[in-house]
């Protein structure tokens, strides 16, 4: 009588690479991802202006019933204290840090897998068919457009930085202004952090484009943290970027907080008694 043989094929043994162990290509991806991440950190704190600068206009520019001096509050702080209370400059600020906001936050959101994907198609795909549409995406499609989009977008500055300069200008200077006679000068310097905020996401692009193509072409039964992908193992448990939350494994909340008070007054009956 033959011996039963095993159908289970035996598990292939996983590495877990730290930081100092991974190859050259996953150590430049890495530093690529940190400096986007530093990047979008900083630009993140451009919501605090906008909401604030978009709140006080909106509350002096309803407020006409609040005099000082016999002249409504906005025209007060504007001709009192500083012409930046004129509401065409608060609303263009209001623009300047939206704009801010969204081109330094732009590589972040994709190093972190938290941008917008419609994951229809993706989702049922097998890891190495997601790698692979990930890795054609990037060469086709993010890394390329995202160079042309850096060419005009600087041209697009450099316009503005040259518009009606002449001798008796320096160099940060003049310039192009707003179209309106009471609005905001020096258009170049927003013009330019959005070029900047382009060239964060090319650099987003690049570190995901080199940990893609580990993913694809490097060791097969090595793990490292990704930016874009969850290994086979993981899949399922994260969710843009984030933990899936597995609510039948969680605990009660209520019940958990009534144990401690129960182990509480254990603990201390005449404290509890009181």
């Amino acid at each position: 009588m033959n011996e039963p043989t095993s159908a289970a094929a035996p598990s292939v043994e996983l590495t877990y690479l730290s930081g100092d162990e991974l190859p050259t290509t996953l150590k430049i991806a890495e530093k690529l991802r940190r400096f986007v991440d530093a990047v979008g950190r900083f630009g993140s704190w451009f919501a605090m202006p906008l909401v604030l600068i978009t709140a006080f206009d909106l509350a002096i520019r309803k407020s006409r019933m609040i005099k000082i001096q016999g002249d409504p509050i906005q025209i007060w702080l504007r001709e009192n204290v500083s012409p930046i209370f004129d509401s065409t400059l608060l609303q263009e600020l209001e623009w300047h840090s939206h704009t801010a906001l969204f081109a330094l936050v732009l590589g972040f959101g994709y190093i972190w897998n938290t941008h917008v994907r419609v994951d229809l198609v993706r989702e049922t795909l097998a890891f190495r068919k997601k790698a692979w549409l990930e890795f054609i995406g990037l060469t086709v499609f993010l890394v390329p457009f995202t160079c042309i989009i850096i060419y005009y977008s600087s041209m697009y500055a450099y316009d503005s930085w040259a518009f009606n300069r002449g001798p008796e200008c320096a160099w940060w200077q003049c310039g192009e202004i707003s179209a309106s006679l009471v609005g905001m000068s020096h258009r170049w310097i927003i013009k330019l952090v959005l070029v900047f905020g382009l060239f964060t996401a090319l650099v987003a692009g690049i570190a995901v484009w080199l940990q893609v193509a580990m993913v694809l072409f490097g060791p097969k039964h090595t793990r490292y943290s990704l930016m874009t992908l969850e290994w086979p193992e993981d899949s399922g448990s994260i969710v843009e970027g984030k933990e899936r939350m597995d609510l039948s494994k969680m605990e009660d909340q209520l019940e958990l907080q009534a144990r401690r008070m129960r182990e509480s007054a254990e603990a201390d009956p005449a404290n509890s008694r009181q």
